[in-house]
């Protein structure tokens, strides 16, 4: 049985996604200098980060 071709190559090459996840987001923040972790934050609310 063969396999649709929607579900991609066996191979997982893996690409680059637009959206960060939180901690990622985060991470991206810290090194950039835009996020204290002392503050209290919302979850929401994060500032935008740049796309790279």
């Amino acid at each position: 049985m063969s396999r649709h071709r929607s579900f991609g190559k066996s191979s997982g090459s893996a690409t680059k996604r637009n959206v960060l996840k939180r901690f990622e987001r985060l991470d991206v923040l810290k090194k950039l200098g835009r996020y204290d972790a002392n503050e209290k934050k919302k979850i929401t609310g994060l500032p935008k980060t740049p796309v790279s």
